[in-house]
């Protein structure tokens, strides 16, 4: 399926590198037969770091990496000389990539910037070497500390896509056509449910080389939320943007219960989604002229700033685009 490089969720085992020993040395020089204890610190095991790239939009390169394992650092020598550090591994992520223990599903870390690193697990810290432990009453210490062991832990990571408009509607609303209208994104479109099997985005332009980021989510149904359809995996997506877009066909049976249910499906999910700007969208709306559009206003969900569009006509898409950037202004 050539839309299967769409990956949101990976999950695998990471490993931090092992602390290296601190050294148990005494200095041994030709005129010193007797010095003190000199010996050195172990370096500290390698870190699983999570970095964040803007360049990135799937966690596909992270898909069949099931072990992600750092290297241990090295022990401490003579001369008080510290062993090397383990060697880093960093996993660049997409923006909104969020990090979850696999046991506990404890939140970990969220990544929302370029260039943003977070270290995930640990790497163990060095022994130290016999040099720390000689004291007035023991000048000759025969003991240095073994480094920290590394942790292991399975860890989950979650893609929420970053965008500033969500597109909300049932399948085959004209969600995909509309993106592919405002933007230089080209999902794949059709005349039949679930067309869309991934979400997709795209960079809308603006007036003054302006821009904001909208994204197409595949449609929900009712009983999204209890996992019918292709909604649950994907409604995720939708809590990072800050405008949700109602998208209602004009041939809709009645646009009010349909513009209910998708709320309804939003609620179940997550009831922090009704506190976002809500904005409504007619689409398919060439084939009405201006007394049927009045006549349907009546019907209209009240509250909710709406426009009639087409997006095979270009009905109304720059308003559209006003609106949108107002409300997110």
């Amino acid at each position: 399926m050539a839309d299967s490089n769409f990956i949101d969720y990976v999950k695998f085992c990471s490993r931090s590198g092992a602390g290296g020993a601190g050294a148990m040395h005494f200095r041994r020089e030709k005129h010193v037969p007797k010095g003190g204890p000199d010996g050195g610190d172990g370096g500290r095991g390698g870190h699983i770091i999570l970095r964040g790239s803007s360049q990135l939009w799937t966690l596909l390169h992270l898909k069949y990496k099931k072990h992600v394992i750092a290297d241990s650092g090295k022990g401490g020598e003579g001369g008080r000389r510290t062993g090397a550090d383990g060697k880093d591994v960093i996993l660049e992520v997409p923006l909104g990539t969020i990090a979850k223990d696999a046991e506990t599903g404890e939140k970990r870390c969220e990544i929302t910037e370029d260039g943003q690193e977070v270290i995930l697990t640990r790497g163990g810290r060095g022994g130290l070497g016999n040099d720390h432990f000689k004291t007035s009453t023991n000048q000759a210490p025969h003991y240095a500390q073994p480094g920290e062991s590394g942790i292991e832990e399975w860890i989950i990571l979650e893609l929420k896509l970053l965008a500033d408009v969500g597109l909300v509607g049932f399948p085959n609303a004209g969600k995909s056509t509309l993106l592919s209208s405002i933007s230089a994104a080209r999902p794949e479109i059709g005349d039949y449910p679930f067309t869309t099997l991934v979400p997709n985005l795209g960079v809308v332009s603006y007036r003054d080389d302006k821009s904001f980021v909208m994204a197409d989510i595949p449609g929900i149904i009712e009983g999204a939320a209890e996992g019918k359809g292709l909604g649950i995996r994907f409604l995720r997506h939708i809590e990072r943007n800050s405008i949700l877009l109602f998208l209602i066909p004009a041939d809709a049976p009645n646009i009010q219960d349909q513009y209910n249910i998708l709320l309804g499906e939003l609620e179940k999910y997550n009831p922090e989604l009704l506190d976002k700007r809500r904005l409504l969208a007619i689409s398919k709306s060439d084939m009405l002229d201006e007394q049927l559009m009045k006549e349907m206003e009546k019907e209209l969900p009240k509250g909710i700033p709406h426009l009639f569009i087409s997006s095979v006509s270009q009905l109304n898409l720059d308003k559209l685009k006003d609106l949108i950037w107002q409300a997110i202004h």
